[in-house]
């Protein structure tokens, strides 16, 4: 396997930032009123300021394009976009069922036909399309791959998807008011996109980042989905997709909302992610003190306190000291938050040649973890 390194990363967080206050003018209220979710999700996730690629109504930007712009910032004079060999694309939210994202991306970035794939999913496919560039170049496939992560949630989010279903329950004589499981994630997701350049030489001036190993672990055969879209979910665990509904239920039923069963979110979206740093642990010999910098993706600091005590409980104590996150500031971008946290690491003038970086990404659209380990060099 030939070394693999990061030697550049970069973002793309669109128009000015958005406060807690300014949320609904920009997403919209659902019947013109005010989320009662709100509040209540705010004070829990932590997060102060958050960015859209959509104002008045209107979308500025694609996904396709947020990820293009972080794509293109990893080029200049120095290193040309012709070097490019591989673009590897990941999102949630994609605008289209085909073509697929990458090849929506790849367009955009308008270079020379290159080695393309796409990775759809939520969270975790940001390090999982890290790890197919770091695969392809490991294996000498590449000398020149890039990863990214982009979400466009705020037009899936904005108030007008969701009214022909407060519609319907206003007409059934309910109360005209969507369901929590649907409404909280409307105060939890963000837009942009994120960058990684990997190379099979670090940089000859400035640091890098050495990938020592990515895992990636899927517990959909213990557990049934908690976070989904395009479908319902049936008493028994099970979804009805998309396909098999009627047109009418689409609109009548939010079916293409992003939805999360939160009481299954809450009983294992630390235990599981926990199990599997234990087996990582003693596979790989990984102590607390074998990690300088901790950069977790969290979707909201509710679960900080609790995911630093489950590590604790396997031997793995980290202290907030060691914790680098953002998601204060930037919210969270699914797919793209942990290239956005590390653009952010990388480029603070914090890091300094042998130390070493754990990321953790965990996803519980049917509960992945992924786990990078990542030496300065």
């Amino acid at each position: 396997m030939i070394p693999v390194y990061i030697t550049r990363l970069s973002k793309f967080l669109p128009n000015e930032p958005v406060s807690n206050e300014e949320m609904e003018g920009v997403l919209g209220r659902v019947s013109d009123r005010s989320s009662k979710a709100q509040f209540a999700v705010l004070r829990n996730n932590g997060i102060k300021l958050r960015y859209y690629a959509f104002r008045n109504g209107k979308s500025t930007h694609t996904n396709a394009q947020l990820a293009a712009t972080a794509v293109l910032a990893l080029f200049d004079e120095q290193l040309p976009l012709e070097k490019l060999q591989l673009l590897s694309a990941a999102t949630a939210s994609p605008e289209q069922i085909l073509p697929s994202h990458a090849a929506m991306v790849h367009g955009l970035v308008g270079n020379h036909p290159v080695e393309i794939v796409s990775v759809t999913g939520a969270c975790c496919t940001g390090l999982q399309s890290i790890k197919y560039a770091y695969l392809a170049v490991a294996c000498g496939s590449a000398n020149y791959a890039v990863g990214c992560g982009s979400e466009k949630n705020s037009t899936w989010m904005h108030a007008s998807r969701f009214q022909s279903e407060a519609d319907t329950l206003d007409r059934l004589s309910e109360n005209p008011i969507i369901a929590f499981e649907k409404d909280f994630l409307r105060f939890m997701l963000s837009d942009g996109a994120g960058a990684a350049l990997l190379q099979n030489k670090p940089n000859e001036h400035g640091l890098s980042l050495r990938i020592d190993w990515i895992e990636i672990k899927s517990f959909a055969n213990e557990l049934e989905t908690c976070m989904y879209a395009g479908a319902i979910k049936n008493e028994d665990g099970t979804l009805t997709g998309w396909n098999d509904l009627s047109v009418s239920d689409w609109a009548e039923k939010s079916v293409f909302s992003l939805k999360q069963d939160t009481r299954l979110l809450s009983g294992n979206i630390i235990a599981k992610g926990g199990m599997f740093l234990c087996e990582l642990k003693d596979k790989y010999g990984l102590t607390s003190d074998d990690i300088d910098y901790y950069v977790p993706h969290m979707s909201s600091e509710y679960f900080k306190n609790e995911m630093a005590a489950y590590m604790e409980k396997v031997g793995m104590k980290l202290p907030f000291e060691k914790w680098f996150y953002n998601l204060t500031n930037v919210g969270n971008i699914g797919s793209a938050s942990s290239y956005v946290m590390l653009e952010e690491l990388f480029y603070s003038g914090r890091l300094k040649k042998g130390e070493h970086i754990l990321v953790m990404v965990p996803e519980s659209a049917r509960f992945t973890y992924s786990y990078m380990y990542i030496t300065v060099v």
